[in-house]
């Protein structure tokens, strides 16, 4: 007889998985952060929302967190992982090409708000050791929220996009020290707080030697021997015991195991397995972070909220409000505009998700008292809630601010008449600059044209003969000469205004020879589908010139090099072009089928 199984022993966990797996796609499709959908929803379902009503209603339980020591081994482990693979992160590429901004801005902002939120709370009563984890808790920013905010608005390689994320680098960073003067204000014991430092900083350093030691001795030999035997699951295995691994090696030093993984990250991250590793790990990421933050909600006390409104208030406020005082002048300082310095304090005047891993060591190791942690947490919490109602603030600043600045004259230059035989060329980067090049040197008269304004107004002043427009714009297209012109070259990084605009090009003109950039295979296949003439894969053309410059270096003679790639080139494209006209053939009786 099979035994009987404790439904309730796994209740939290089928909380966490339900919480992942119905509710985040309900908040994306919302435009809700996960990271914010899991603090609400612990919060929610923790002791101090529904766990209240449970006793009273009994069919509650089944929706509430009766034992959150369950639920906090998971998110334990999804500290390590953020850890680790920020380490992976932080490659040296990356922190030489922002040194100036990383080291420089970020590391003033992080010294600054720390010392002023220090001094607040110890000026409020705290103890000094506390006030100084309280500081530098709430002066970080939320990295999981800011990042996903930039990323879903695809404003990452903007100025406001680089510099926050200079910023937030090295704010992950200060997590490191930080973590250390925990574990030096918890082991100071009745001596002084030099004196704990001291012994944690030997500890530490002596963890972090072994790991560092053994890293680089045996880290890529054995991953060179699990990726030999091309199991993923065998790789997997290993990506999850190098991270948890070292974590464990530095807690039996008595440093968290936090640190180990960053460190271990950071050794990943010069090798040629970082990509694969952080792929491998990317789902164990989601779960084990969304266990931590909701375990996170769990612990936020909405009852602090109700004792004390006024204050509470008045601290989410004030502690924005210091942030952005503080980030404003030094982004000024550091050459940036009013209008990005602006925005990007308000995406990073908030707190982050490293304050609760602080205050939850912190008030683990008795350096912080549980209801200030408890208070520090709910409103850290709060206050990333408020993420994109700020951006949205910085948004609004952002189209008054254009729509007051007068028009650069530069933009008003309209294109030269229409000529027979002209060449169109859209997208005037780096790959459009090119063409333009080539087809003068040929002689081949053109017309290039953009709709990026501050690039196009900088251009023109430079003497480029380029002109800004929408070329997803019927009257623009016509005022470019699109009936008569010999051919439109599409040079656009962009697949869906690429596929726009090609569209409405051959509606105008179905003749028009249209020869346009492609991302991949699959790009070429849709673009060839809309009546593309020509579509060049960026993948496959890559590929291309990596043989020709291979076979070129082995000896091979030159000709044979370059009617080999020629003959390849020609293949690919007649493939792709039959796979797009078959697709077309396809779509167009499921449409016929469908109409009859």
């Amino acid at each position: 007889m099979a035994a009987a199984v404790d439904v309730a022993a796994y209740r939290d966990v089928l909380i966490i998985l339900g919480t992942t797996a119905i509710t985040v796609p309900i908040l994306r499709r919302f435009g809700i952060s996960p990271v914010l959908g899991f603090l609400g929803i612990g919060t929610l379902v923790g002791p101090s929302a529904l766990g209240r009503l449970s006793e009273t209603f009994p069919l509650l339980r089944w929706v509430t967190v009766s034992d959150s020591t369950q639920i906090s081994v998971f998110a334990e482990l999804g500290v390590v992982f953020l850890l680790f693979l920020i380490g992976l992160e932080l490659s040296y590429e990356r922190l030489t090409r922002l040194k100036k901004l990383v080291l420089g801005l970020g590391s003033a902002q992080v010294v600054l708000t720390t010392t002023i939120i220090a001094f607040a709370a110890w000026w409020l009563g705290r103890p000094v050791a506390a006030a100084i984890l309280i500081g530098g808790a709430l002066a970080l920013s939320s990295t999981a929220v800011v990042v996903e905010q930039l990323a879903e608005q695809k404003r990452l390689a903007t100025t406001t996009g680089r510099t926050s994320f200079a910023i937030l680098l090295m704010q992950d960073l200060a997590v490191i020290p930080l973590l250390f003067l925990v574990s030096a204000l918890a082991t100071r014991g009745e001596g002084s707080v030099a004196f704990g430092l001291l012994i944690a900083v030997a500890q530490g350093a002596l963890a972090i030697a072994l790991v560092v030691f053994i890293g680089r001795l045996v880290l890529r030999p054995f991953l060179r021997l699990v990726a030999s035997a091309d199991e993923p699951e065998v790789f997997m295995a290993a990506a999850v015991l190098i991270a948890i691994g070292t974590g464990v090696v530095t807690a039996m030093f008595g440093v968290s195991m936090a640190l180990g993984a960053f460190v271990a990250g950071l050794l990943l991250a010069e090798t040629e397995y970082r990509r694969a590793v952080e792929a491998t790990l990317e789902p164990f990421k989601g779960i084990l972070l969304g266990a931590f933050f909701f375990s996170v909600g769990l612990s936020i006390d909405l009852s602090l909220i109700i004792a004390w409104p006024t204050l509470f208030f008045l601290a989410l406020v004030t502690l924005i409000a210091v942030k952005i005082a503080v980030l404003v002048p030094l982004i000024r300082a550091f050459g940036q505009s009013w209008l990005v310095a602006i925005r990007t304090a308000l995406l990073l005047g908030p707190a982050g998700e490293f304050a609760f891993v602080t205050m939850g060591l912190a008030t683990a190791s008795g350096v912080v008292a549980p209801q200030t942690g408890a208070f520090i947490t709910t409103l850290t919490a709060f206050s990333m809630a408020t993420v994109p109602w700020l951006d949205r603030i910085g948004d609004m600043l952002a189209r008054r601010q254009q729509a007051k600045v007068a028009p650069d004259p530069e933009l008003a230059v309209a294109p030269p008449p229409p000529s027979a035989k002209r060449v169109i060329v859209v997208g005037y980067g780096r790959v459009g600059q090119l063409v333009c090049e080539m087809l003068a040197r040929h002689k081949v008269p053109f017309v290039a044209v953009d709709k990026d304004a501050r690039e196009i107004a900088d251009l023109r002043r430079a003497g480029h003969a380029v002109y800004f427009g929408d070329a997803n714009n019927r009257a623009f297209l016509d005022m470019c000469g699109i009936r008569d012109a010999s051919a439109l070259v599409l040079t656009l990084h962009t697949a869906g205004a690429l596929d726009e605009i090609a569209t409405l090009a051959k509606s105008i003109n179905p003749d028009l020879t249209v020869i346009a950039r492609a991302r991949d295979a699959d790009h070429a296949k849709r673009l060839y589908k809309l009546g593309v003439t020509d579509a060049v894969p960026e993948t496959i053309e890559a590929s291309l010139q990596l043989s020709e410059a291979v076979l070129f270096d082995l000896g091979v003679p030159a000709g044979l090099v370059i009617a080999s790639v020629h003959e390849r080139r020609d293949v690919f494209r007649k493939e792709l072009q039959e796979a797009g006209v078959d697709e077309s053939r396809v779509q167009h009786a499921v449409r016929s089928r469908t109409t009859l």
